[in-house]
């Protein structure tokens, strides 16, 4: 294990058919009318002029007193809505119960000859990273020795702590980097621990807080990306220098490994070691990122970097093999045609590749060849075969794990789950072998372990709830280890798959979990999921609480597929990048015409939920297709598209939706940028709009703005912001059980009543 998974237990559900309606419904083509200018439509889209326009830039200071008394005046009057509601505190209840109940499934991670796990329930809402062995593991009451009590910790320091994982050096793993972030931000100070005393490391590795890339060479030295100073960080606020820290040695003392530069993109310069079962260093690869997708990718030999010929768009999973031999596995999004990088290297010259394959790529084959100063001719190699997947138009490589000889996939094929492993047999090629899973679910592979052969791996669907499996690629064999009970009545709903045609004719997936009575009529209460962006697949998922606070009061749930996630690989996503965005919004509006035309729901009972990116989709829906919904609930949201560049850590999504400061981009970009088009005039739902102070990922200015807007032109609206949590809300369950309540009262006023 080089990194504690933190998610809980990987689980697993059984869909029912597949469905369709006799004649698909086409949806009319969604366009935006061609109407004067919203009252806040910027005169001119410099920035100078977005600037001008924008009379709520003072809630974009995080801490800002006016934005502090803004959040204050719009929580106390939602709190006021939502809170006070007769149904919360049984909402609330109920969330709490399924999120600490201990019947959980623990999840696991390999660590050291152990299994590690990081615990919350009602007795320890802060957490416990915790450890036993595999045997202890199996039983159905395993004993556990806590490593690090995060409450304890926190009341100790006096601080907000919030555990974001531990990277443990291979491969005995006693030695691990805990991540502690304050309040749940991103940024996490760093701090050496010893798992045998199960204290911090006194005059260990410490780091102060940051967005850090940080990698173990070996037992005294660390690879480092962080802030190193002034001018050494990227308009996003990430990293481009990677340096070698050995201990004892201060920052400013790290010796300098690779260098980036300071225009570029994405999530910074990250550096990787890949071992082999033993723990031996098989490669060090640097990505440098050029822009939120697109990436140079080095290996660094004996201290010098050299970069190695791949394609911009990919994916790296690892690498396998041995030291004389490593081969990289990745798969490239976008058409890649193999040139010889070295000419010892025969038989794959010329060879093409279509996005979203599955490739095993000795490393010396993509290196540059250095001249051979005897003269003597280098003896040639032949690669017979580097494709180990290629997928259909249908199917998608969902997550991989690199072993010791083999790969393990799990694949997505319409949206339903597959298993499959592949062993290295060298100039032979890859074999497959296909496991074993449920028809119509979604298969999650969970942690993996080189030195023995086993990986973690979990199905789950919309109303089954999870199952947890070992796996094992020397004999094939797999085995049930825990399955979690359900948490609702499932009985009273099946599930179902769509599509409906979004504006262009492009056929869009999407599931829907229903009463199995349900009369067609249109009256069902429906919430509507939608994410669409960054490649993210939203395949069907066991929620515990939608389940209980909703199916079981009688609602509707749909998961669109829109096009933007990695449902179908490279392409589904590519297809609405930059300019072509608006298709991604489209297919969502799409959908929610095939729901009232199939009578599952109507516009007074449907609702939209949408977070992150997906507030980006919720918020456009709003001011486009008001008629279409009856509530949104916007959190953690991206709405100020002309602004979001400016916002911390913005900028490293401009290869997703464009530069706002391209005059050519910005005209698109204000086409759907929400605060830019709300219109006094428009009769918009009454919208729940939520985030967190402590989001540095996305910051809590966008929802702010969007909701004193929302305020001025005089639509009914409901706003609250956390004040700890961070984006991804991980705080505690008793934070999070509020959370869940305040969205589903908000959902049944909307919706139910």
């Amino acid at each position: 294990m080089n990194r504690l998974i933190l998610s809980a237990a990987i689980p697993a559900l059984l869909l029912g058919a597949c469905a369709t309606m006799p004649g698909d419904t086409v949806a009319p083509p969604v366009a935006v009318a061609e109407r004067a200018a919203p009252p806040h439509f910027p005169a001119d889209l410099t920035p100078a002029g977005v600037a001008a326009a924008d009379d709520h830039l003072d809630l974009e200071q995080v801490h800002g007193e006016a934005a502090m008394a803004f959040v204050a005046r719009e929580n106390a009057a939602s709190l006021a809505a939502l809170t006070g509601d007769r149904r919360y505190e049984t909402y609330r209840s109920e969330a709490f119960a399924i999120l600490s109940a201990t019947d959980r499934i623990p999840g696991p991670a390999f660590l050291g000859d152990g299994i590690g796990n990081f615990w919350q329930d009602a007795a320890n809402p802060k957490g416990v990273w915790r450890r036993t062995t595999l045997d202890s593991y199996r039983s159905a009451d395993p004993q556990w020795e806590t490593l690090l009590d995060i409450g304890a910790l926190s009341a100790a320091e006096g601080k907000d702590w919030v555990f974001k994982g531990a990277n443990c050096l291979a491969p005995d793993e006693t030695r691990c980097l805990v991540n502690l972030s304050d309040g749940g931000k991103d940024a996490v100070v760093v701090r050496e621990f010893d798992t045998r005393t199960r204290t911090f490391v006194a005059d260990g590795f410490t780091l102060p807080e940051g967005k850090h890339r940080i990698e173990w060479l070996d037992r005294d030295t660390l690879l480092v990306a962080t802030d190193f100073g002034p001018g050494t960080l990227t308009e996003s606020g990430y990293p481009f220098i990677v340096k070698s820290l050995k201990r004892g040695q201060t920052l400013e003392q790290a010796t300098e490994v690779y260098r980036g530069d300071i225009s570029d993109g994405g999530y910074g310069v990250s550096p990787s070691v890949y071992r082999d079962k033993d723990g031996k260093v098989l490669a060090v690869i640097v990505s440098r990122p050029l822009d939120t997708f697109r990436q140079e990718t080095w290996r660094i030999v004996d201290g010098r970097p050299g970069k190695l010929d791949l394609p911009e768009r990919l994916s790296i999973y690892g690498i396998m093999g041995d030291e004389e031999w490593p081969t990289i596995v990745f798969s490239p999004d976008e058409p890649w045609t193999y040139h010889m990088a070295r000419s010892t290297v025969r038989n794959i010259e010329g060879q093409e590749f279509k996005p979203g394959s599955l490739l095993g790529v000795a490393l010396f084959a993509l290196e540059p060849l250095e001249s051979d100063s005897s003269g003597e001719a280098a003896e040639e190699v032949t690669i017979s075969r580097v494709d180990i997947f290629q997928p259909t138009e249908r199917q998608s490589v969902q997550s991989v794990r690199v072993m010791d000889g083999y790969v393990v996939a799990a694949v997505s094929d319409n949206v339903s789950g597959r298993l499959v492993t592949f062993e290295n047999r060298g100039e032979w090629g890859w074999d497959r072998r296909d496991i074993a899973t449920p028809e119509n679910i979604t298969v999650n592979l969970g942690d993996s372990s080189k030195a023995t052969g086993r990986f973690f791996y979990s199905v789950e669907g919309f109303l089954t709830p999870p199952t947890l499996s070992l796996g094992d690629v020397d004999d094939g064999s797999t085995q049930v280890l825990k399955s979690s009970p359900a948490r609702f009545d499932a009985s009273t709903h099946v599930v179902e798959q769509f599509e409906a045609t979004s504006s262009d004719g492009t056929k869009i997936p999407y599931f829907v979990t229903r009463p199995r009575d349900l009369v067609m009529d249109g009256h069902a209460p429906t919430i509507m999921y939608g994410y669409g962006g960054f490649q993210v697949s939203k395949p069907p998922a066991y929620i515990p609480e939608m389940g209980k606070l909703w199916l079981e009061k009688g609602g509707v749930y749909v998961n669109a597929n829109i096009r933007g996630g990695g449902e179908f690989g490279p392409d589904w996503h590519q297809s609405v990048l930059n300019e072509n965005r608006q298709l991604a919004f489209d297919d969502f509006a799409a959908v929610a015409r095939d729901l009232e035309a199939r009578g599952i729901t109507s516009p007074r009972r449907l609702g939209i939920y949408g977070r992150s990116n997906g507030g980006v989709l919720t918020s456009v829906m709003v001011t486009q297709h008001p008629e279409l919904i009856h509530a949104a609930v916007i959190e953690s949201p991206l709405i100020d598209m002309l602004r979001y560049h400016e916002l911390p850590a913005g900028a490293s999504w401009i290869g997703e939706y464009g530069d706002p400061r391209i005059p050519e981009e910005a005209a698109w970009i204000a086409g759907y940028s929400a605060y830019q088009q709300l219109r006094p005039d428009a009769d918009y739902p009454r919208v729940y709009i939520t985030t967190n102070t402590r989001d540095d990922r996305v910051h809590p200015g966008h929802a702010r703005k969007f909701a004193a807007r929302l305020g001025d032109q005089g639509h009914d609206h409901l706003y609250y912001e956390e004040t700890s949590g961070g984006h991804s809300n991980d705080a505690d369950p008793v934070a999070n059980a509020r959370r869940w309540a305040r969205h589903y009262v908000y959902l049944a006023q909307q919706l139910m009543d």
